[in-house]
């Protein structure tokens, strides 16, 4: 077959790991599907990985991106089950408890591409020509979908003490 990706995959996942993780946690929603949905990802790369580690970080975030929708198109098939009255006990730092809260709740509100655009942008850094490629769509479209996607967050969130940034002051030159 070929060689295993050895310790070149291992020091990609160590090194990307937290970031590829908060990324699947913004278009989940939810910390144990961004693992699960992060952990499929990287199965993936590890198969492929003589054919993707010249560019892993651009592979790596179009599977997490794919395979997100998939997963929701999937869920939004399927009627949902009531799972009951959970115990929630308040936590020590309730107020930004909240905070992040609503913004989770405000970022899973998104429609999936703004979701992504906003969070590859802004909390991954990428560029529009970036994002781009890992959306597969035009860089029009990224910036369509950012600008939206910030309009409906800020609206949302107006009740916040969160600024949001102007969707073309973010690394405008690149």
């Amino acid at each position: 077959m070929g060689e295993a990706p050895g310790a070149e995959f291992d020091d990609f996942v160590r090194s990307r790991w937290v970031s590829l993780l908060r990324v699947a946690y913004l278009l989940t929603g939810d910390r144990h599907a961004a693992e699960d949905l992060l952990q499929e990802v990287l199965e993936q790369v590890y198969v492929r990985w003589r054919r993707v580690r010249a560019t892993p970080d651009a592979y790596v975030r179009k599977a997490l991106v794919n395979r997100a929708a998939n997963r929701w198109r999937r869920r939004s098939r399927r009627p949902e089950q009531a799972l009951g009255d959970l115990d929630r006990s308040a936590p020590d730092h309730a107020g930004d408890v909240a905070l992040r809260e609503g913004v989770v709740a405000a970022l899973r509100a998104l429609p999936l591409r703004q979701r992504a655009a906003v969070a590859l942008r802004f909390l991954e850094d990428l560029s529009v020509a970036e994002t781009a490629a890992a959306l597969d769509c035009s860089e029009g479209a990224v910036r369509s979908h950012t600008a939206r996607g910030l309009a409906k967050l800020r609206e949302a969130l107006s009740g916040s003490d969160l600024v949001l940034p102007e969707p073309d002051s973010h690394r405008s030159a690149r």
